[in-house]
């Protein structure tokens, strides 16, 4: 059985913090395929412009296309309504009745777990593989001890990479280079996209 991981997350822009969290996953957990999967209309970020959908898509695209282990789904994105996690890993697990899925999140995404839609069957489908940043423990929120047994950690290599400083950058003129891939900054700027 294959053992894929996902990564999601609204990607407003990838940034190279995102790919090395997902590379160290792979890595560290053996997956087979690491699928970032860029969110369509995330419920938790209701209030926040985004970048358009087609854009954040073809920066994952551009992001993911020089590693064979990488994958990108639109899923999210072609679906209608809320992008919700476990509606997700439904509909992945109906088309892929072959593979075992693994959803990858960092420390701040770990917390907010007990806040999504009908989290408590999402844990009970999915192995969840949090991130810790250098230096710091994850602890694991009340509502998800009796999942404990489901929750790995792990600790990548540091990268103080955010996709709000890279828009902030970009905003105010400054540069963006090693911070994401070159290909996304070439379609950052040529689709002059968070500038004011």
């Amino acid at each position: 059985m294959a053992l894929k991981g996902i990564l999601g997350g609204t990607f407003d822009p990838i940034h190279q913090g995102h790919l090395v969290l997902a590379e160290s996953a792979r890595e560290i957990f053996h997956l087979d395929q690491v699928v970032f999967m860029p969110a369509g209309n995330p419920p938790h970020k209701p209030e926040q412009a985004l970048a358009p959908a087609c854009n954040r898509l073809r920066m994952v695209e551009i992001a993911a296309a020089g590693n064979p282990f990488f994958a990108v789904s639109p899923l999210e994105i072609e679906h209608s309504g809320p992008s919700y996690t476990a509606d997700t890993i439904t509909m992945l697990q109906e088309r892929h009745p072959g593979a075992a899925w693994c959803l990858i999140v960092g420390g701040d995404t770990l917390a907010e777990i007990p806040t999504w839609h009908d989290y408590r069957g999402l844990l009970g489908r999915v192995k969840i593989l949090a991130a810790s940043r250098p230096g710091s423990a994850l602890s694991l929120p009340s509502e998800l001890q009796a999942y404990a047994d489901g929750i790995s950690t792990f600790t990548p290599p540091g990268l103080a990479i955010s996709s709000t400083m890279i828009r902030d950058r970009i905003r105010t003129g400054r540069s963006i280079r090693y911070l994401v891939p070159d290909g996304v900054a070439d379609y950052l700027y040529e689709n002059r996209l968070y500038q004011t």
